[in-house]
């Protein structure tokens, strides 16, 4: 998957879980704690019980929302943390 460059950890439910998610260069973003992922519609993924997931960000998985690797040798982006602008305000 890459070297890890950029990562968030916070607690995003209002529990006291901990997840992290990983931008890994030139792959997947790895998401790993106690977390849920849903469809458009709020349905739950069954993960069958993993802690840990890859989420396919280069568009060629054919196992979407998930990485199935399909992105070696066709998808680059090098993971270096930065700060966003501004928040937009109206």
């Amino acid at each position: 998957m890459g070297s890890t460059f950029q990562s968030f950890s916070g607690d995003l439910t209002g529990s006291t879980a901990t997840q992290q998610i990983t931008v890994n260069s030139n792959g997947s973003l790895k998401v790993e704690g106690d977390f849920e992922i849903v469809d458009k519609n709020g349905m739950p993924y069954d993960l069958g019980g993993r802690e840990i997931v890859s989420i396919c960000r280069c568009g060629l998985s054919k196992n979407k929302p998930f990485c199935d690797a399909s992105h070696k040798g066709h998808f680059e982006h090098e993971a270096i943390a930065f700060a966003l602008p501004p928040k937009k305000t109206l």
